[in-house]
């Protein structure tokens, strides 16, 4: 079973670290700035403001 879900990894892709795109960072700012999240008596809303 663990070799279905772990896969080894080289020295190069160790080395070389994947960066996220631009787009990605952006849409993931812009999200969290537009989520409200109120709280009444134990509950949670949220909201997107957008």
């Amino acid at each position: 079973m663990g070799k279905l879900y772990f896969k080894k990894s080289s020295k190069e892709e160790k080395i070389n670290h994947p960066l996220p795109k631009k787009e990605t960072i952006e849409f993931l700012l812009n999200y969290s700035k537009a989520l409200n999240v109120v709280e009444y008596k134990k509950m949670k809303f949220e909201t997107m403001l957008n």
